[in-house]
């Protein structure tokens, strides 16, 4: 049925991985999912703080891009327009469940970028801390600077494809983005202060 749709090396060729998908191709939708089912699940995952609510928000949030592959303009888009489905899913559930954003830890996956897994135990160690401090900041702050830096800083997005999922204007999230960075270094400090100076 066509060409193969697997990426080719790390490079998904995503114009026509939805060009397939729209028309159908089971292949094409499963190679779609694979590659971006991690991050469905991060992004989730730091809403409801739950890893069983976040697979199901996950597997969600994947019918619901599959029905709506259509209204996604093209290839650049596709991940801001994912991860706007994501953020919403996440916070309608909840609203259903009548409970603020939690002050919980990042995702797992979403820090597993900064692990080094070939340090020695003392570095793993202090490693583990200051993931510990950073999580731990992370959610001392306001819920709009924790996005920012979870989509900016951690998810890789620019300031025009936040604006889009935050619905805030680009001007508004430069200055934020400036003040969420520096309001974290603070909040790392102080807590590291507070544990005895874990990072030096």
């Amino acid at each position: 049925m066509g060409a193969d749709v697997r990426a080719t090396g790390s490079q998904l060729n995503l114009d026509e991985v939805l060009h397939r998908c729209r028309r159908g191709d089971e292949l094409a939708w499963e190679s779609l999912v694979r590659n971006y089912q991690s991050r469905v699940y991060g992004l989730a995952y730091h809403y409801v703080a739950n890893s069983e609510d976040a697979r199901d928000l996950a597997q969600d949030i994947f019918v619901k891009v599959y029905k709506n592959l259509r209204k996604c303009p093209n290839a650049d888009s596709f991940l801001p327009w994912l991860f706007r489905i994501t953020r919403n899913a996440s916070i309608d559930h909840l609203r259903r469940k009548r409970v603020r954003p939690p002050a919980s830890q990042v995702a797992e996956m979403d820090m597993n970028s900064l692990v080094d897994h070939s340090c020695d135990p003392e570095e793993h160690w202090l490693k583990e801390v200051r993931r510990g401090l950073f999580r731990k900041a992370l959610q001392m702050l306001t819920l709009l600077n924790r996005e920012i830096i979870i989509l900016k800083e951690i998810q890789g997005l620019t300031l025009e494809e936040m604006a889009g999922i935050l619905d805030v204007p680009i001007g508004t999230l430069k200055s934020r983005s400036h003040r969420a960075r520096l309001e974290l270094a603070e909040k790392v400090l102080a807590l590291s202060q507070g544990q005895g100076g874990t990072n030096s």
